[in-house]
């Protein structure tokens, strides 16, 4: 086997590197921070911690993000301690080089069957960006249902 090197592609994921303070309206002013490694340039691991809303206790979410020079997608994986389900994701840089646009498929929101989902990771600076989530809706649009600010920790 060849050992793969890091492209191009990967330098989209190594400005995710680091360590985030975390805010959002589902997270109702609870603090939760993100500290995000490389492993050797190709994939990153992000593991986020913090309270979920409503005293539901401490959570830890896990996120993998890689590029796939076969399939020459960006690819990965979510996973939270508040779920059982290994959301997958598939996706590309948009032509303007500062969101990636992920996509995946999993359980309705409604609780009934599953649903397409849209992730964006978008840079608003080196230091801030955000995370939103869009289902699909019937008519083929996407309805945003969350955002996420994340601040670099200096």
């Amino acid at each position: 086997m060849v050992m793969a090197k890091p492209r191009a592609e990967h330098g989209f994921l190594e400005k995710l590197v680091g360590s985030w303070d975390v805010t959002s309206e589902m997270s109702a002013g609870v603090p939760w921070v993100e500290d995000v490694r490389s492993l050797h340039g190709l994939w990153i691991v992000a593991e986020g911690n913090g309270d979920m809303p409503g005293d539901e206790g401490p959570a830890t979410t896990m996120l993998t993000l890689g590029f796939d020079a076969a399939k020459g997608k960006y690819v990965g994986t979510w996973l939270g301690s508040m779920m059982d389900y290994l959301w997958v994701y598939e996706g590309d840089v948009e032509p303007d080089g500062k969101t990636l646009s992920l996509y995946t498929t999993g359980p309705s929101m409604s609780g009934e069957g599953m649903a397409d989902y849209r992730e964006r990771v978008t840079f608003l600076s080196d230091d801030h960006r955000t995370f939103t989530s869009a289902a699909r809706q019937a008519d083929g649009s996407w309805k945003q249902f969350m955002e996420a600010h994340y601040h670099r920790k200096s």
